[in-house]
């Protein structure tokens, strides 16, 4: 695997964890949004929800529940920002 193929694998993994954190958390609709950024990739997802991220204790029996744990070690920077209408998550991917 190259460097390219690496870096896309992570960026389809992130974007799905918080994709699919805002679909089970949120009750309305959310957005993904992609924008390349001097060394990477900038993911954001928006939705309705109010609640921000948590992350659990660790336990290494807990099975699932790990979507927050993968985007934090796979990219350089995780901050939420709230809104009117929810909130969004922007995980920053370096080029790596």
């Amino acid at each position: 695997m190259d460097l390219a193929d690496g870096f896309l694998d992570a960026a389809r993994l992130v974007a799905s964890e918080l994709v699919t954190n805002a679909l089970r958390h949120a009750p309305g609709p959310c957005r993904l949004e992609l924008t390349l950024v001097d060394d990477g990739v900038e993911i954001a997802v928006s939705d309705t929800g109010e609640g921000f991220p948590t992350f659990l204790s660790r336990d290494p029996l807990r099975v699932g529940r790990h979507g927050l744990e993968i985007v934090t070690r796979l990219c350089d920077e995780v901050i939420t920002k709230p809104h009117a209408t929810g909130k969004t998550v922007y995980a920053r991917l370096p080029l790596r």
